[in-house]
């Protein structure tokens, strides 16, 4: 039971990496400063306050960073490859005390799988926002995706079970809307 719930927060905190890379690990820095997070072997770096200031600051940069127009779809670029990565660490992270390669299997698949579907969802959706608004209401998908970071973050930490439930259920909605509805069809369909 203890691997499933340590699965279930790793594909949360992955997803919320998807929106924004920095804040789900904070949030795993901070929860383990206040005792609240116990992490795996080798993550114990992520309990120092050097590492909580260092992640602070990255969060505050980007999060910045996507409320100027332009910055943010080049961000977009870079942010759904660092996404899976950090997904991928950040699941390893949770799941602690199990054999290394079936910890580092299940963080590819299911860490880095889930923040790169989150990521690349992300991404289009402020694609079709700049091309919409010209970029001027990206600010409001900026917002949003900021808000579900940390709310994902938060509830996948306070709820594991529940948020994972959640994640699996919007993007398997997700994935079928897109494979059913494709956002380009050909001229003359």
């Amino acid at each position: 039971m203890e691997i499933i719930i340590a699965l279930c927060l790793g594909i949360t905190l992955s997803a919320a990496c998807g929106f924004r890379v920095f804040i789900p690990p904070l949030a795993m820095s901070l929860a383990s400063i206040y005792g609240h997070f116990p992490l795996s072997s080798g993550f114990e770096w992520l309990s120092t306050t050097e590492a909580a200031i260092a992640l602070s600051i990255a969060t505050i940069l980007e999060i910045s960073a996507y409320y100027i127009p332009i910055v943010d779809n080049l961000l977009d670029t870079v942010q759904v490859p660092v996404a899976v990565g950090i997904g991928t660490v950040i699941t390893a992270a949770t799941l602690g005390h199990t054999d290394p390669v079936l910890q580092w299997t299940l963080a590819a698949i299911a860490g880095g799988g889930t923040a790169g579907i989150m990521g690349t969802l992300a991404s289009l959706t402020r694609l079709a926002s700049t091309g919409v608004t010209g970029g001027l209401g990206n600010f409001i998908i900026a917002t949003i995706e900021a808000v579900g970071s940390i709310s994902l973050s938060i509830l996948g930490l306070t709820f594991p079970l529940w948020t994972a439930a959640i994640v699996v259920g919007l993007l398997i909605f997700a994935v079928i809307r897109i494979i059913s509805n494709p956002p380009l069809k050909k001229i003359g369909d």
